[in-house]
């Protein structure tokens, strides 16, 4: 009998030699495909009829499910498991027919109510609810949303943490039990190893900052004004994400508790720390602002479960392997 793609990822991860290198695509949100490529793709390998919908599995950037056909016929040794919410804070359910740009089939969620503004973009709103400002923005003939920037004034002397922990909030059961039987059915049903993003460890990913899923977030949500806050509202940023790491771990435990070790890779972060020919902050800042937070979630994975752990920055990021490393 032949390695199992569950096997391959775990000899390649610990640093032996698998029957070849192993393959993920669309493992995770960073390692995805753009719906209108798999769609091409699927035709390219006669696996559907033309004109068949793909899922977008996540419409933030527009990526497209890769199903077990699609992994079959390529390969894919890795399967996702995420949360029940996507980045615009509803389910990928009740799936209804919609077109891309460029008139790739596709079906979307029951929640993603768009429709074309007058000047051709298509706005996109937090929990698909069309009563709250919008929150994402797919230009006309575009590819993906771009994030609409919802910053209330800001007052210094009003700025609360908490204002940015509303995302970050202790696990509810049924999200527990959901996750639970989501593991166990991907375990049973597929010989795949099972990369996780159960969300809450990505400390200042700038994706997550201006909380396209929430309807009306506080704190400081702009981009420019987040970066300049690491340096500038230091101590503010800090504070946010101790409490931000108090509620990842303990949400981590609860989680271990319910899918146990059948989870190979927990994705902890996608903070990007690199332009596109170098470091975006000085070393020194990621040692004093993020590594001690890393450092805290990488070890207590490690300790206290059998998952690898996995990050993700765009970008030159040369300057952080060693410090990446011992985090």
């Amino acid at each position: 009998m032949g390695m199992t793609s569950r096997d391959r990822v775990a000899m390649a991860l610990a640093h032996r030699e698998p029957d070849y290198v192993p393959l993920d695509l669309g493992g995770s949100a960073v390692t995805g495909m753009h719906v209108s490529s798999v769609y091409l793709l699927r035709q390219a390998l006669a696996l559907d009829p033309p004109g068949t919908p793909v899922k977008v599995a996540e419409p933030y950037q527009m990526l497209g499910e890769i199903d077990d056909r699609l992994q079959a016929a390529l390969g894919v040794d890795v399967v996702p498991l995420g949360r029940r919410k996507n980045m615009f804070g509803f389910e990928n359910k009740d799936w209804k027919p919609w077109q891309l740009w460029d008139g790739t089939p596709v079906l979307v969620p029951g929640d993603f109510n768009t429709i074309p503004e007058p000047d051709g973009d298509l706005l996109m709103y937090p929990g698909g609810d069309r009563s709250a400002p919008p929150s994402g923005r797919m230009p006309k003939n575009g590819f993906y949303f771009d994030t609409i920037i919802r910053q209330d004034p800001i007052d210094d002397e009003r700025l609360n943490p908490e204002d940015n922990l509303e995302e970050f909030a202790p696990i509810d059961d049924d999200e527990l039990q959901w996750l639970a039987s989501e593991a166990d059915r991907l375990y049973r049903e597929t010989d795949k190893a099972i990369l996780a993003n159960f969300g809450g460890t990505a400390f200042g990913d700038i994706a997550l900052v201006p909380a396209p899923f929430l309807k009306h977030p506080k704190g400081i949500r702009d981009v420019a004004e987040w970066y300049m806050s690491t340096v500038s509202r230091f101590d503010y940023v800090y504070r946010v994400f101790e409490r931000q790491c108090e509620i990842g771990i303990e949400n981590l435990k609860r989680i271990h508790e319910a899918v146990g070790d059948r989870v190979s890779v927990v994705f902890i972060t996608g903070t990007d720390f690199g332009q596109q020919h170098g470091p975006f902050i000085s070393p020194n800042a990621y040692r004093t602002l993020y590594k001690p937070f890393h450092q805290r979630v990488n070890s207590w994975v490690h300790e206290h479960t059998s998952w690898k752990t996995f990050i993700h920055s765009c970008g030159s990021v040369v300057a952080f392997l060693d410090d990446f490393i011992e985090a």
